[in-house]
């Protein structure tokens, strides 16, 4: 890496944070509209996989609720995200999640995932994983 290669990176990191609407994060309302919108058909009104269109799916919607019980009571809000997004979707050749290409268009906000890192994120996507993680038991 050449020395001017970090300030470059910097400065690029810089520019897509100034980018993004720090004051506009998304409320607790507009993450339940885009679960009721997008994931209530299949993972039901309560995110427990009995939707009314779970029926005969394989494998069967997930239950949301438990999504940190299963990851040893921490919300993995990056495999979250890249499962929302589907970056990390191996279901190419058979029925699986949709793809929600509309939560990944409209304004950025800077998201911390755990690491620290303030990354500019789409606002709707963040407001689907913020929902989420706010209906875990």
């Amino acid at each position: 890496m050449t020395p001017s290669q970090p300030l470059a990176l910097g400065l690029a990191a810089l520019v897509a944070l100034a980018a993004c609407k720090p004051n506009e994060m998304p409320q607790a309302e507009e993450g339940r509209r885009l679960f009721v919108e997008s994931c209530a058909l299949c993972h039901g009104p309560s995110g427990r996989g009995d939707g009314p269109a779970s029926d005969g799916l394989t494998p069967p919607p997930a239950d949301l609720t438990r999504i940190a019980a299963r990851n040893g009571g921490v919300f993995p809000r990056a495999k979250v995200l890249s499962t929302l997004d589907g970056y990390t979707r191996t279901d190419l050749d058979g029925p699986g999640m949709p793809e929600f290409g509309d939560l990944l268009r409209g304004d950025l906000v800077p998201l911390d995932v755990g690491d620290g890192i303030l990354t500019p994120t789409p606002r709707r996507l963040v407001a689907l994983m913020q929902y989420l993680e706010g209906i875990q038991r």
